[in-house]
């Protein structure tokens, strides 16, 4: 276990032994070693072998607001894969430090993972929009006070107190929020567009690869916050707070990015309440996993996790897979 000089936390000098060969192993059934063997079969995709031939001539064809809608959405997608790619860090290194090998062993997944999406749009926006100047502009107030002050503030808090409130707070912020409602809901409603007016193949093929590792993150996400918030007599209480303090900037983040389009004319035939009612299903579903573990123990949230992927297996196993 880590230690406190000065109110630093500093990571232990020696080792007393190594957990795979004294007699622990690894528990392969765990959630996170579940999620990893997914992350093995699923998540091994480049993003320089995507196809990007008939983006080009897709890109010549759209109008100025198409274009604009396109490139505010893709810089809004590349500054946020850079972001989370970025701030993930501090987090490994707490459940690292708790010797949570399964899960330090999955999230070394998790930020491969996000890399290879900052790499996937700053590919498409270099060689297909051309968009080589600086994007920033691009970004709302909302979505500043998130990305660049709340996302950061609450990951880096862990390198100097690594409670279990203070992984709450860092968990809600970049698995609920950031991925689980602005990415999620971002990615479902640009794939819809792509989809239905059949453009873009490239991209589209890059979008569908990164909202099946988004999937999994998220999954790990309500996991990690189900066991945090169960690990601590105030744990609910400290994620009702958090989730208070972020979630009216998150859905204000969509609709400022609104804002700039007629809503009865807009872009590819999207819509505002599409991306809101889809933000608000999603954050459901997690809030309502969230409530039906509260109280339980940690055996019992593995278990009821476990049968959650089970079933998600079973359902994708229906549905062939599109790449």
């Amino acid at each position: 276990m880590s230690s406190r000089l000065g109110g630093i936390v500093t990571a232990p000098t020696a080792r007393d032994g190594y957990a795979t060969i004294s007699g622990r192993g690894l528990d392969w059934e765990s959630v996170p070693m579940r999620l990893f063997q997914k992350a093995k079969k699923l998540g091994t995709w480049d993003p320089q072998a995507l196809d990007f031939s008939s983006d080009a001539a897709d890109w010549t064809g759209f109008d100025d607001t198409e274009h604009d809608f396109l490139l505010r959405t893709l810089a809004l997608f590349q500054a946020g894969e850079e972001g989370v790619t970025r701030d993930l860090l501090p987090l490994i290194m707490a459940v690292a430090d708790e010797g949570r090998l399964e899960e330090e062993i999955y999230l070394t997944s998790f930020l491969w993972e996000e890399a290879k999406h900052v790499e996937f749009f700053r590919r498409w926006l270099d060689e297909i929009a051309m968009a080589h100047g600086d994007l920033a502009h691009f970004m709302s107030p909302s979505y500043r006070q998130l990305f660049l002050v709340e996302l950061p503030a609450s990951l880096n808090a862990l390198k100097t107190d690594r409670s279990v409130e203070a992984q709450i707070k860092a968990s809600v912020t970049y698995n609920m929020i950031i991925e689980g409602v602005l990415a999620e809901t971002g990615y479902h409603g640009f794939r819809q567009s792509l989809e239905s007016n059949h453009k873009l193949s490239g991209l589209l093929d890059g979008i569908r690869l990164i909202s099946r590792d988004e999937s999994r993150h998220i999954r790990y996400g309500v996991f990690l916050l189900n066991r945090l918030i169960n690990q601590s007599p105030d744990g609910w209480e400290v994620m009702n707070q958090r989730m208070n303090e972020l979630l009216g900037p998150a859905l204000r983040v969509v609709s400022e990015f609104w804002e700039h389009y007629d809503e009865d004319h807009a872009p590819f035939g999207q819509r505002l309440e599409t991306y809101l009612d889809f933000a608000s299903t999603q954050f459901d579903k997690r809030m309502k996993v969230l409530e039906r573990d509260r109280g339980k123990s940690i055996d019992e949230i593995v278990k009821a996790a476990v049968a959650d992927l089970t079933e998600d297996e079973m359902a994708a196993a229906l549905v062939p897979a599109k790449t």
